[in-house]
């Protein structure tokens, strides 16, 4: 059984909604990044989504954006990238990791080598931001071939037609939907109603596939909300990006508030799960 199979059994298990915490590897740097992946994963987190710096993420607001510009500051590339996973899988051999990156970063890796390079270091998941899926053959080959999870993202206003088609395609690990249009932050509120049949849809047709919703998570009720129209969980990134940005002279506040921070949003999707089932 995969790493994320295991943990969504678990979770169902316990009757906990899953938080996936996201960062730019490497912002602010090395020693830092990985101490802020080991406060996440102590505090709380279930599982790992890692951005691979890149110099323009299309996909991204300001506070993400600005990450990227800080890992690069650092001189980080995908070496040292694959190197801090690789000390992260050794001291956590079981939580799942994912990788969102950019098709360029793939490209000049050489396709092949990218994913077994994820293989062998124990990625379980690769989302390519600015790949749609009528282009994503070649990637979602070599991913099969080196026994790694290809996520795709589904937009909020999805019609029946594109999540049909993403059917074909969604086999492992899970489903990221996204909260809204647009880029990533923490500034826009998310509309309940364009997602409701885009969730139905998801869950008729995708393998019963876990749904996990990110863009724009950073609150509390937003949590809330995506556990009641039936999302396994939530991914949330701008938030951490701005705490680093808000913290970066001080380290050891920004320890702190990463891990009050995680506790938090873990402890609400414990909380609105068992709200649930009482109700």
């Amino acid at each position: 059984m995969d790493r994320y199979k295991k943990l969504f059994k678990k979770l169902n298990y316990k009757k906990e909604g899953c938080f996936v915490p996201f960062l730019i590897i490497g912002d602010p740097s090395y020693e830092t990044s990985l101490k802020i992946i080991i406060s996440l994963i102590k505090s709380g987190a279930d599982a790992l989504e890692l951005g691979i710096p890149f110099s323009d993420p299309i996909a991204d607001g300001v506070a993400i954006q600005n990450a990227n510009l800080r890992a690069f500051k650092s001189e980080f590339n995908i070496h040292k990238c694959f190197k801090l996973i690789s000390n992260i899988r050794n001291i956590y051999p079981n939580i799942p990791i994912g990788l969102l990156v950019y098709a360029n970063i793939i490209f000049n890796a050489g396709i092949n080598n990218f994913y077994s390079k994820c293989s062998y270091i124990g990625i379980d998941s690769v989302l390519i931001a600015d790949v749609p899926i009528e282009e994503i053959s070649e990637f979602y080959d070599k991913s099969i071939i080196n026994n790694v999870s290809q996520i795709f993202i589904c937009p909020p206003n999805a019609k029946k037609e594109f999540i049909i088609k993403l059917s074909k395609y969604c086999k492992k690990g899970y489903i990221y939907l996204i909260s809204r249009l647009g880029v990533t932050g923490i500034d826009k509120e998310i509309n309940k109603k364009i997602l409701k049949n885009t969730i139905l849809n998801l869950k008729k047709y995708c393998n019963k596939l876990p749904i996990l919703q990110g863009f724009g998570i950073s609150k509390i009720s937003q949590i809330n909300l995506s556990l009641s129209q039936g999302i396994s969980g939530v991914i949330c990134g701008s938030i951490f990006a701005k705490i680093i940005e808000e913290n970066y002279n001080n380290k050891r506040n920004l320890i702190k508030k990463i891990e009050e921070t995680t506790s938090y949003f873990k402890n609400a999707t414990i909380f609105s799960k068992n709200k649930m089932l009482k109700n």
